[in-house]
């Protein structure tokens, strides 16, 4: 067992990135499995991050309850700007949320006195293990295979192909689409809270645009057709910088040119069950 403790202690922190970016990729699944293109999920991940952390830090709640008000801090933003916002759609959304992330940036910058401003919060326990993640995407991954089955997902299903459509059949398609942002929200809250007892430090650049930009980069990547692609783009996206540090100074690039070969060549992403049906299909005529 050496060799898994050596394992363990140098890349720990890295397999533990993988389940806590494979629930940030679900929280943006759940509002394009809407029809939504929100990217405030960084933002929303940068709440439940420093309302975590502050509790935890400055009151010592219990880890169940800070992972709690890790859900619920930005699941109740989401309730408040999702009045407004989400009667817009498309571009006009994505612009929307996007501007709500640079404001949450600002405040948590400028808010020197609570958040640590520019420094960040320092010195954050690091009360998350490995089985708490394990169950975090284990409950999610339940929660939302459950939800696809049920006339919510349904409801989701038929507001994403035509939600003019959907209207005219009686589905409400506020409240679905407030519950989609909302829970989406709640899941990306979840990631912050245990990401930020796992890495000891949080600071303002962290849930800033490029960070919005890789977690719609990993549902996308993956693919939404079900739950399997978000988790499989969270996983390459998370390990190609590693698995390309041999490139050093090119790491970048060359980590950009993989994943536009992607996006051209597999355009619904990596998991498409349709894609594999239709190839497998084929291989059986052959046969």
């Amino acid at each position: 067992m050496d060799w898994f403790n050596n394992f363990w202690s140098i890349y720990s922190n890295l397999v533990l990135s993988l389940g806590t970016n494979a629930l940030l990729a679900l929280s943006i699944y759940l509002t394009l499995a809407c029809g939504m293109l929100s990217i405030a999920n960084a933002a929303f991940m940068g709440i439940g991050a420093y309302t975590s952390a502050l509790l935890t830090m400055n009151y010592g709640a219990p880890f169940p309850a800070v992972l709690a008000a890790g859900m619920a801090a930005p699941a109740l933003m989401a309730f408040i700007i999702g009045k407004p916002t989400l009667r817009l759609s498309g571009v006009y959304l994505a612009m929307a949320t996007l501007a709500f992330g640079e404001v949450v940036r600002i405040a948590l910058l400028n808010a020197e006195s609570i958040t640590g401003g520019a420094l960040g919060l320092n010195g954050i326990p690091q009360l998350t293990q490995w089985w708490h993640v394990a169950l975090a995407l284990v409950l999610t991954l339940a929660l939302l295979w459950r939800l696809r089955r049920s006339r919510v997902g349904r409801a989701f299903e038929s507001i994403k192909e035509d939600e003019t459509a959907a209207g005219l059949m009686g589905i409400d398609v506020g409240a679905y689409k407030m519950l989609a942002f909302v829970l989406g929200a709640a899941i990306a809250g979840l990631a912050g809270a245990l990401n930020a007892h796992l890495t000891f430090f949080i600071g303002p650049g962290e849930y800033g645009f490029d960070r919005a930009v890789d977690i719609l980069t990993m549902a996308i990547l993956g693919g939404i057709s079900n739950l399997t692609g978000p988790v499989i783009g969270a996983v390459i996206l998370t390990l190609l910088p590693e698995l390309l540090r041999a490139f050093k100074d090119f790491r970048g690039v060359v980590n950009g040119f993989i994943l536009v070969l992607i996006v051209l060549f597999l355009p619904k992403g990596i998991w498409d069950p349709a894609r594999f049906r239709q190839w497998f299909g084929k291989r059986g005529g052959r046969i």
